[in-house]
């Protein structure tokens, strides 16, 4: 007599399982950081925010955001303040929204009759509680936009290192493989791993 065995094929219900015991095992071995960005976005700047996910999760980040990660049954601003806490960085990536022109201002002359883009206003609220908290922090905006408004305007020590992406004339490739990206993120990634150590490292006592 004889006798074979064989392993059985996993069900669908198995299968399922597996799937998700996979992905949150994935999401373990990476580091949480906070990705500030906006809904509304156009379809080049969707293929430049796709690519942006793509490249943080390379570097075994994982990339949060509100509300299409999480989302907490409280105010915003404390959505936003708990999620600060929880993440070891911030990237913040500014798109052009809204083309706007001053056409008066409640003292004096406007401050300039041209018109410029404006971006979103959690662009600003953001990564200031993210520097409140003193986690690593790495800008990225749409050129043109914010120029002369709030952390974006430049001169606001240390916000004021950001990189630009020229969307009138830079690919979205163009720009994820020049050196300048890929030396600030390395070193912005970096910075994320070591406030991870730093913020997980365990308590030891060894006195006696």
């Amino acid at each position: 007599m004889t006798s074979t065995s064989t392993n059985p094929k996993p069900t669908d219900n198995e299968k399922g399982t597996t799937s998700a015991i996979d992905e949150c095992v994935d999401r373990a071995f990476r580091i949480p950081i906070f990705l500030s960005t906006t809904n509304t976005v156009n379809d080049l700047q969707g293929q430049f925010l796709n690519r942006l996910v793509a490249e943080i999760e390379e570097a075994l980040l994982f990339p949060r955001t509100l509300p299409v990660s999480e989302q907490y049954p409280e105010s915003i601003l404390t959505n936003i303040r708990r999620l600060v806490f929880s993440s070891y960085g911030l990237l913040a990536i500014n798109f052009r929204r809204f083309f706007v022109e001053i056409l008066q201002s409640n003292v004096g002359q406007p401050p300039t009759s041209t018109p410029f883009w404006e971006g979103s206003t959690f662009s600003q609220i953001e990564p200031a509680m993210a520097f409140q908290f003193g986690i690593p922090i790495l800008l990225v905006r749409e050129r043109g936009t914010d120029v002369n408004n709030g952390v974006w305007a430049g001169g606001i020590t240390p916000l004021n290192i950001f990189i630009d992406w020229d969307s009138d004339n830079q690919s979205v490739d163009d720009f994820f493989n020049s050196v300048q990206w890929r030396e600030v993120f390395a070193n912005w990634a970096a910075e994320v791993r070591g406030n991870y150590l730093l913020r997980t490292e365990p308590l030891f006592n060894n006195q006696h």
